[in-house]
């Protein structure tokens, strides 16, 4: 199988190209609104702007989309709904009413339901969530999984920050969550190991050749009357049995690991297990040892929920082996597919937003540029109807969705999207170019981008571009338009050139570039565009045209 990538809703992808019982694992960390005061979401007090629902901000209303999954779900829209699942959805209706949170669940119920089905029976599931709904959330894992013969395995508590000294009237939220369902009882699983702390260190001592070992205990809590004999003198009390068979605790013994009372019989507690025999200690469901990405961090790429590789790391090792499917149907900025790439796992990603899309193409490419070459990208405009298609799209998830592919296409996924909503004096986009200033030192400037969908557009728009560009000393201004232009490249060559004293190369001050050119092979030509990606916060915070 060839590594994909998906661009679009995961709900249409996992129904439309994802065949039953074909991943081994899937991780999903989807969005949620957790920075809004709970009872207002719990309440439905508020309304939300509808240009805030893009599944990326993380913002969840009741809408035309959460009527129509509430209705496949009560239908058993192509039977992966459980009796359980259906009822709880139902019965939620009446205790949350048609609000931001019953939304959110309903979303999350519809692409559940369609991840079981996709998993192979000896797959795995993790739900990575914040403590804000986790507990509405289980209950909806609970009614797909556990009702169709999976398991409830674990509730990862993933302590994801230092920042222990905030002021809040309530204990400081530390945590995320993560839950770990499995398909069947016939999973594929593999302990992790952590290297031992000081306190458990203090266990071991040196045995009489200087080894160091620690004592177990060679019973197990629980009476299996096959388990409950003599042996050389010793036998478990009524209520526990031995840990092992006969035959390994004769082994043992013999290999002078079994402690002895002073009578010569063996210790309950007398396994001794060294030191540089084991691999660790086996990882809790209690994660502290994994940190948050910081600010300085080297691996941190400006995306506002990105995950630390070492915590995909731990998860993909343990649910998965060499060769493994492994699946993320929220990519976001690539975490998942990367971390599966390094460890020789075949991979699905899927994303509704362009930019998301754009970043882990970057970051793959960084990573291993071979990567690409075997690589299916579905979903992505290959010709003018599909981004004609794309431009006209009316739901608030994805307006500006046409923007950012073409911005970032043409600038090979080099470019800062513009997010601010309104008063961005047309930009819809900036990237980073190398210059010299007049005392020869290197600086950053600006090329400006616009993106324009209208089928008719007056020299006006240039001109405005260029005003811009003038405002706000930029090297010059890029125009993106679907529709081709003839009259606007014409008109813009009054505006002159702009030379780069890097390279000492003349570049137009103003260009005009429509979506067909793009898709025939045009890309941005100026001088060593600046790797943006890993700064995109710092450089958005420094611009008066970028919105928080």
């Amino acid at each position: 199988m060839q590594n994909r990538i998906y661009y679009g809703d995961n709900l249409d992808v996992l129904r439309r190209y994802i065949k039953d019982e074909t991943v081994d694992l899937c991780y999903i960390d989807p969005p949620f609104n957790s920075k809004r005061n709970y009872n207002q979401i719990y309440n439905n007090i508020g309304k939300e702007d509808a240009a805030q629902a893009q599944a990326f901000i993380g913002t969840w209303t009741w809408d035309d989309n959460a009527n129509i999954g509430l209705a496949e779900i009560q239908s058993n829209y192509n039977g992966v709904f459980t009796e359980q699942s259906i009822d709880l959805i139902t019965g939620l209706e009446k205790v949350l009413k048609k609000g931001a949170l019953l939304a959110y669940l309903v979303s999350m119920t519809l692409r559940i339901a369609e991840i079981h089905r996709v998993l192979k029976p000896t797959g795995s599931f993790y739900f990575h969530c914040d403590p804000t709904a986790s507990h509405y959330l289980k209950l909806v894992i609970d009614a797909i999984f556990c009702s169709r013969g999976g398991d409830f395995q674990n509730e990862i508590i993933w302590e994801r920050t230092n920042a222990h000294n905030m002021k809040t009237k309530a204990y400081v939220r530390s945590n995320d969550t993560i839950f770990f369902y499995t398909k069947s009882s016939g999973f594929l699983f593999n302990t992790q190991f952590t290297d031992y702390g000081e306190q458990q260190l203090k266990r071991f001592k040196a045995d009489e050749k200087g080894r160091l070992y620690k004592a177990e205990n060679l019973t197990f809590s629980n009476a299996n009357p096959n388990r409950q004999f003599e042996w050389r003198g010793s036998k478990p009390p009524p209520h526990r049995s031995w840990g092992a068979s006969l035959e390994q605790l004769e082994k043992w013994y013999e290999e002078g690991r079994i402690l002895l009372k002073k009578d010569g019989t063996p210790r309950l507690d007398g396994l001794k297990i060294y030191l540089d025999d084991t691999q660790g200690k086996p990882v809790t469901s209690n994660w502290t040892d994994i940190n948050r990405i910081g600010n300085t961090a080297s691996e941190r790429l400006g995306y506002p929920t990105q995950k630390p590789e070492a915590l995909l790391e731990r998860i993909i090792k343990a649910s998965s082996n060499e060769g493994d499917i492994v699946l993320d149907a929220y990519c976001g900025c690539g975490t998942t597919v990367a971390v599966a790439q390094k460890l020789k796992r075949q991979w699905i990603g899927i994303d509704i937003t362009y930019q998301s899309i754009s970043l882990i193409l970057k970051r793959l490419e960084e990573q291993d540029a071979g990567v690409l070459e075997n690589l299916v990208i579905s979903g992505v405009p290959k010709d003018f109807e599909a981004a004609l298609a794309l431009a006209k799209r009316k739901d608030d998830r994805t307006r500006k969705e046409f923007e950012k592919w073409v911005v970032l296409t043409y600038s090979r996924n080099r470019a800062i999207i513009n997010e601010k909503k309104g008063g961005d004096g047309g930009i819809d986009g900036i990237v980073y170019v190398v210059d010299k200033n007049e005392q020869g030192d290197i600086e950053n400037k600006k090329a400006l981008f616009s993106v324009k969908s209208n089928e008719k557009l007056t020299p006006a728009v240039v001109r405005e571009l260029f005003g811009t560009v003038e405002r706000e000393k930029a090297a010059c201004g890029i125009l993106l338009t679907l529709h081709p232009m003839p009259n606007l490249v014409k008109n813009c060559k009054q505006y002159g050139n702009y030379q780069n004293n890097f390279t000492g190369n003349l570049y137009p001050k103003i260009q005009v570039v429509c979506v067909q050119e793009i898709l025939d092979g045009k890309f941005m030509d100026l001088p060593n565009p600046r790797e943006v990606l890993k700064k995109a916060e710092q450089h958005a915070d420094q611009l008066g045209l970028l919105g928080n």
